[in-house]
């Protein structure tokens, strides 16, 4: 379902690796990754084995090098695909501004480009992904440290985030087909 393959080198140069389904530990395979391309599916790419570390949100095409995936650098250690339910049109996921679901409280089904025109706050505590697979961005416009959130009930950000709730942007993960 899901082919991505990764390269060593730039511009898709150097020895390659092709991947079709989640692996906890890529290292075997290749030293760096410079460039991948994205044939079918969406993947999140992770900086360290067994899915830890930055995270990187990437859907089919082409990413000449790791600057273009908003890479920290050129280190990418695991990868998983997501097909959970990305054929389902409907997304739904419910903000709050305080740990365990408590606190003002908002519902999204669509993407948020700046958390902080639409929640008045930088800051998402806890929340409830309902329906769908969600991307949280640390900046507005979908930029900075990125995080998977998948359905189920994340009561703090250090469900998800190990470092800040700050969350700038958020958006739906669509099957790019």
């Amino acid at each position: 379902m899901g082919k991505i393959t990764f390269y060593e080198d730039r511009n898709f140069q150097g020895p390659s690796y092709e991947c079709s389904n989640d692996n906890p530990d890529l290292q075997p395979h290749f030293n760096a990754c410079n460039s991948v391309r994205v044939e079918n599916g969406c993947w999140m790419l992770y900086e360290r084995p067994n899915f830890m570390g930055n995270q990187y949100f990437l859907k089919r095409g082409e990413y000449p090098d790791y600057q273009q995936w908003q890479g920290l650098n050129d280190s990418v250690r695991s990868c998983r695909l997501i097909q959970e339910q990305l054929s389902s049109s409907a997304h739904k996921l419910r903000v709050y501004e305080r740990n365990d679901f408590k606190g003002e409280m908002m519902e999204f089904l669509e993407d948020c480009p700046n958390v902080y025109d639409r929640f008045c706050s930088h800051e998402i505590q806890s929340c409830n992904v309902l329906d769908g697979h969600w991307i949280f961005y640390e900046l507005p416009n979908y930029r900075g440290k990125q995080y998977l959130l998948r359905p189920g009930e994340y009561k703090r950000f250090t469900d998800w985030s190990s470092l800040t709730a700050k969350v700038g942007s958020f958006r739906r993960v669509l099957d790019p087909y």
